[in-house]
């Protein structure tokens, strides 16, 4: 697998652990009244392991992808 695929490959899983986040926060926080941003002062119950699983699954995949592109494109990591 050549660096181009392997990167694909690495946004591919971002996206899907983004997801997963998201789709675990729209099954168990209501939205506003318009509908698109979630409504965190009602009465929420979250399973905070599962959201934290999810979160660094998510957070993980961001970091590594950042890796390649600091690598690949020459930007500063900060």
């Amino acid at each position: 697998m050549d660096r181009k695929e392997m990167i694909k490959k690495e946004c591919d899983k971002l996206i899907e652990a983004r997801s997963k986040f998201l789709e675990y926060l729209d099954e168990n926080v209501p939205k506003d009244c318009s509908g698109l941003m979630y409504n965190f002062a009602k009465d929420t119950k979250l399973d905070a392991k599962k959201v934290y699983e999810l979160f660094y699954k998510l957070d993980y995949q961001a970091r590594k992808l950042r890796g390649f592109l600091v690598a690949d494109y020459g930007l500063k990591a900060e």
